[in-house]
């Protein structure tokens, strides 16, 4: 069996982000680049397994939490390859009536997505990139699903670190912000520039030649994509101490995150 061949648009030869996660979370959706990546970068940070849980576990704790909060409507960017819970599965045991957005720009993810997750009313996948918010704002399946004059929430999860700088993710953040209503929450979660050196450079070479290298910020950079939110405690913090409900060690690679509230 070969891994050279692969959906129309997917390079399987790089390793992708979603697909590299979802090997190290035990997931067979990804091809021999992403294992191989993987692999690397787990004989530099074996606890990488650790830190991609937790970042599952922050996931639900963040969705439940806003739902819980009032919201009834979802878009998650960058969804990335369907791992259960998925945010509708989160947010729907709070009100199964609550709508979910689920975008990607990455063909076979969003294959995934529609095939796997959007089999129910009122859950979608459309192929967008994050990098061009007005397309994600405007298209027709998300205007018909989304009622932007009614508080939303919007999931930047694992996603940002994929944006470079010279491609203003705080702009991005900010275009999200201008079309969300008072109410609204906002959830961000990133990789942070205080890990450890060495499983940091490992993970910066594995994407370096790939059309979305990581890019590491210091934690008041992240905490600035919250400006016109309310920064709901804890603050932004390794998602580990985001509202625990089990105690974690700490891992090489650090990724932090948080939640807003509009005002």
């Amino acid at each position: 069996m070969t891994d050279l061949w692969g959906p129309a648009g997917v390079d399987v030869t790089k390793p992708h982000h979603a697909r590299v996660y979802d090997y190290v979370l035990g997931g067979k959706d990804n091809f021999a680049a992403d294992r191989k990546a993987a692999e690397q970068l787990l004989a530099i940070a074996p606890d990488s397994r650790q830190l991609a849980q937790a970042q599952r576990a922050f996931l639900v704790r963040v969705v439940r939490f806003i739902a819980e909060s009032g919201i009834r409507q979802f878009i998650d960017l960058g969804t990335g390859v369907p791992t259960s819970p998925n945010v509708h599965e989160v947010v729907r045991a709070v009100d199964p009536s609550t709508r979910v957005v689920y975008v990607d720009f990455d063909p076979m993810v969003v294959g995934h997505a529609r095939a796997r997750l959007a089999t129910k009313q009122g859950v979608i996948a459309v192929e967008r990139d994050i990098r061009r918010p007005q397309e994600i704002l405007t298209d027709p399946e998300v205007q018909a699903l989304i009622d932007f004059e009614q508080p939303i929430g919007v999931l930047f999860l694992a996603i940002l670190h994929d944006v470079s700088d010279d491609q203003d993710p705080a702009g991005i953040v900010a275009q999200f912000r201008e079309q969300m209503v008072p109410g609204s929450f906002i959830a961000i979660e990133q990789f942070a520039s205080d890990s450890e050196p060495e499983a940091r450079a490992q993970l910066e070479e594995v994407y370096a030649n790939t059309p979305w290298p990581i890019a590491f910020r210091a934690r008041d950079q992240i905490q600035r994509f919250f400006d016109g939110f309310e920064l709901l405690p804890p603050g932004v913090v390794d998602v580990e101490q985001w509202r625990p409900e089990v105690e974690a060690k700490p891992t090489a690679l650090k990724v932090v995150g948080g939640v807003g509230r509009k005002r």
